[in-house]
């Protein structure tokens, strides 16, 4: 037995005892922030009918600041960026200052599943109320800006005609359900998982089971054979599988998320079948709910309860508390290294038909290019478009010999079928145009870029991603790209302070996933961007082995090199 204090004269060792990370089934119920504060002195759900009876009626200064920054979110609704701040105040100001009059509004569209119906009414509200803004996130949503709030109730109201809603679109929420845009058309599908999201969408989006949680929560389920919505850094994701026995089912990962701490999800090991999808859901998404952390909020995402717990753990506590019964194991999906995961371009069907793929300049869009696209794909026979988590559009159901004629109206629009790969794998997030957060322009920047490098690259074909992000949230996935720039204020060469972007290398998912890396001292001015991105890729063509990808490369490349 070990002395004891008294003899050896010691102060006795006190055992700190660890602080509360705010998690309700250890009986942390007490709100530790003010975000838990407002969630649980009235549920985000409720401020609908307040924003119907009276903020749309009193206007902007009638509305509560709880709900303003706060219970808005729950129906897809955020306060944009006053014009005129730059990127050096984004910090400094408190939200009252960054605040303008008018909100972002993000139409959520589970699976990326629209009608054109649907389509045209999206459309008409960005033409009507949103000075025809109109964005195509890489999270299949679109998303309007300049939006009063005196014009929400007619904009829901149209949106609801159709079947459409802003509900959860934003929030501490189950954000909107990403789906292959080819769900139920792919000739090489694992899965059609239209209807697993339809009723994860159907029974739980809306639920105040679910519309408190410790941070927003990303879903997606899907059996895309090229893992199109990328299911690595998504919060839940089912993927498609086939288990010993040839059944089509779904293997479960828990906890990926980007930002400033990015993770990969992890395995459960799990096999979950497609009646079983909607209830599996309902237990991870309560794990959470109970056992998430809410005392930071920069530590509330699912991902850091998963790095705490690990897979294991994770699994047990959903089977026996909340599922109530194991689940079988079952295999891994099947990945490839290199492979474009969207789609783009004109490909056959399983019914004989073809899908349409196509891309607008990182995702920004108009309403009345909207509507054309609605008129296009009806004129060519079809009632089917989709989003895509890559800020592109698909119209299916196109008959093979009117592909041309469909591919020739879309382009007369602006809407590339056959674009550069710049144009093609570019994306950009909001940036500092419209977000508060942003700290650099990224929309007009990003398409800039791509117009420069098809002048200075014309026959430059290999598949590299290119992301632009305004701030480091990474809403456009800077660090699983080939080419990351997280924007930032730089020293340009007069020793002043300019927009510009810290340079991440080589992320990617698949067999290998990797997040980019930081070469120490790699960052660009704004101005000097086009140079550098050519200078790289000149060098990665010159230095590529045969068949080797952008982010093998990089990876092995000497730090020179990639400067």
């Amino acid at each position: 037995m070990p002395p004891s204090s008294e003899q050896t004269g010691s102060a006795p060792t006190r055992t700190r005892r660890r602080r509360g990370d705010g998690q309700w089934a250890l009986g942390y119920r007490e709100p530790l922030n003010k975000n838990e504060e407002n969630k649980k002195n009235d549920d985000g759900l409720n401020v609908r009918d307040r924003i119907i009876n009276i903020y749309a009626k009193a206007g902007f200064d009638s509305i509560d600041p709880a709900d303003l920054r706060g219970r808005f979110r729950w129906f897809g609704l955020y306060t944009q960026r006053a014009p005129g701040i730059d990127g050096g105040r984004t910090a400094v100001l408190s939200p009252e200052e960054l605040d303008d009059r008018y909100f972002m509004m993000r139409v959520r569209i589970d699976g990326g599943r629209l009608t054109a119906a649907q389509l045209r009414a999206v459309a008409e509200i960005s033409r009507d109320y949103a000075r025809d803004t109109a964005d195509i996130t890489d999270r299949q949503n679109i998303q309007y800006h300049w939006i009063r709030v005196e014009d929400v109730p007619a904009i829901w109201e149209k949106l609801e005609s159709v079947g459409l809603s802003t509900t959860e679109a934003c929030g501490d929420t189950p954000r909107v359900v990403l789906g292959c845009p080819l769900a139920g058309v792919a000739e090489d599908e694992v899965i059609d998982a239209s209807p697993q999201i339809q009723q994860v969408h159907d029974e739980h989006i809306g639920s105040p089971l679910y519309s408190n949680l410790p941070r927003k929560f990303k879903t997606s389920i899907a059996g895309c054979s090229v893992h199109c919505v990328n299911h690595e850094i998504n919060d839940v994701a089912f993927v498609g599988v086939r288990g010993e026995n040839g059944e089509a089912g779904y293997d479960l990962f828990v906890g990926g998320g980007l930002a400033t701490n990015p993770m990969f999800a992890e395995r459960l090991g799990a096999f979950v079948r497609p009646d079983q999808v909607s209830d599996v859901w309902a237990a991870v998404t309560a794990v959470f709910r109970d056992y998430g952390f809410r005392r930071l909020r920069t530590r509330a995402r699912i991902k850091f309860l998963i790095k705490e717990w690990g897979p294991e753990k994770f699994r047990e506590v959903m089977e026996e508390e909340y599922l109530g019964h194991r689940l079988p194991d079952g295999p891994g999906p099947q990945l490839d290294d290199g492979v474009r995961r969207d789609h783009v371009g004109v490909h056959r069907q399983r019914d004989g038909k073809y899908y349409v793929g196509f891309a607008p300049k990182v995702g920004r869009v108009t309403g009345s290019s909207l509507v054309r696209v609605a008129e296009i794909a009806e004129a060519h026979g079809s009632d089917r478009i989709r989003t895509t988590v890559d800020q592109k559009l698909v119209v299916l159901d196109i008959d093979g010999d009117d592909t041309d004629a469909i591919t020739a109206d879309l382009e007369a629009e602006g809407y590339e079928v056959r674009p550069s790969v710049f144009r093609r794998q570019t994306m950009a997030c909001t940036g500092i145009e419209f977000c508060k957060l942003a700290i650099v322009e990224t929309k007009d920047r990003g398409a800039a870029l791509i117009d420069e490098l098809e002048k200075r690259l014309p026959d430059f074909d290999e598949p590299v991603s290119i992301n632009l992000n305004g701030c480091p949230n990474s809403c456009a996935r800077i660090q699983v790209a080939d080419i990351g720039l997280k924007g930032q204020l730089v020293m340009d060469e007069h020793g002043e302070q300019v927009e510009g972007y810290q340079i991440h290398l080589g992320g990617g998912m698949g067999l290998n996933p990797a997040f980019g890396k930081k070469v120490r001292g790699l960052k660009s001015t704004a101005d000097d961007l086009p140079d550098y991105i050519e200078r790289v890729l000149r060098r990665f063509r010159d230095q590529k082995e045969e068949g080797e990808t952008f982010a093998v490369w990089a990876s092995r490349a000497e730090d020179e090199d990639l400067k």
